[in-house]
């Protein structure tokens, strides 16, 4: 019996977010720390099991209470039912046969959730990986990130950026341009220029995400997005400072600059800052990373915090303090291990 099993990792946005969805430039890289995992395997039935998150049945009304404030309302199911419609809907378009086999696919990930390290998008990825195996079928790297894209903003109405799904689909450290200038079709799908960046050297960077707090990140794009397309000048000049901010902290890795980086990462946050309405305790998190000597800026949407730390000391105090407010503090595992 055939059994296909794949992964994607949750990644951080270093750079640039959240110009991503605004013909700008970001630098990403996944945490190995963290991942999806979709199993398919042969089976009699098209077959989608439920997964830890995806409940219906709960102890009581606080239960349920408790599991929608951490989790939202909907689990894994629906992202890979709309995984699933949206590659047969990319092989129809291409002609590309499939065979009558049929299968179970279960899920499962330990991505925090809500706090904007792509977990929906990896366990969309780690399900495209799976089919493309299953029916053998072959879609060119550049292109699976919109793919990846389309099924949550197409099918399920997820607003976003393709920065998660290039670095999941990618892996590494990118270094992505997203003005329309780089824009081209592959295999009838919008890519833009992608750049891995090499790993053999890395600043020491942290990462920390709340355990308790989050934000979905169709909630926390909305209102920019309308401010965007309205042409309000201090959005459309923020984007395009992020922008700059990604070119020069590419600039800056290639030269193992660390104070330079540190600063543009610094930058990133009060640039956002700025135009964001920010809850406070996202702004606790950096102030307290900062206050340990720490660069700090959101990995995402929210909820999670990515920077610099630039000793031993430096990362205790992170971790003690952070602690205080609830939060984790992780080295992240960006570079493939072997043994």
């Amino acid at each position: 019996m055939l059994i296909v099993r794949k992964q994607a990792y949750a990644r951080a946005g270093l750079l640039g977010n959240p110009s991503d969805g605004y013909n700008g430039k970001t630098i990403s890289f996944i945490l190995r720390n963290f991942s999806a995992e979709v199993v398919l395997y042969e089976w009699d039935t098209v077959d989608i099991v439920l997964a830890q998150h995806d409940r219906a049945r709960f102890r009581s009304i606080q239960d349920l209470y408790t599991d929608v404030r951490l989790h939202g309302y909907y689990g894994g199911i629906r992202l890979v039912k709309a995984t699933i419609k949206r590659f047969v809907d990319y092989c129809q378009r291409h002609d590309i046969p499939l065979h009558d086999q049929n299968f179970s696919v279960r899920y499962s990930t330990n991505i925090p959730r809500q706090v904007g390290m792509g977990g929906s998008s990896a366990i969309i990825t780690a399900t495209l990986r799976c089919l493309m195996e299953f029916y053998g079928v072959e879609i060119p790297l550049a292109a699976q990130p919109s793919l990846v894209l389309s099924v949550e903003m197409e099918e399920l109405g997820i607003s976003g950026g393709l920065q998660d799904r290039v670095i999941q689909c990618y892996e590494g450290m990118v270094y992505m341009n997203f003005d329309k200038a780089c824009e081209r079709q592959v295999a009838g799908l919008t890519a833009y220029a992608y750049e891995p960046l090499p790993l053999e050297w890395l600043p020491r960077f942290y990462v920390a995400y709340h355990g308790n707090l989050g934000e979905p990140t169709e909630r926390f794009h909305n209102d920019i997005r309308g401010r965007f397309n309205r042409g309000e000048p201090a959005i459309v000049e923020a984007m395009q400072q992020f922008a700059a901010l990604a070119e020069q902290g590419c600039e800056a890795l290639l030269a193992h600059d660390v104070e330079r980086l540190a600063a543009l990462i610094d930058e990133n946050y009060d640039t956002r800052s700025r135009i964001y309405q920010l809850p406070a305790w996202q702004q606790e998190m950096v102030a307290t990373a900062r206050r340990c000597g720490a660069s700090a800026k959101f990995a995402g949407s929210g909820g999670a915090i990515v920077g610099t730390v630039p000793n031993d000391s430096a990362l205790e105090c992170l971790r003690e303090e952070l602690a205080r407010i609830e939060c984790r503090v992780i080295l992240p595992q960006i570079a493939e291990t072997h043994a």
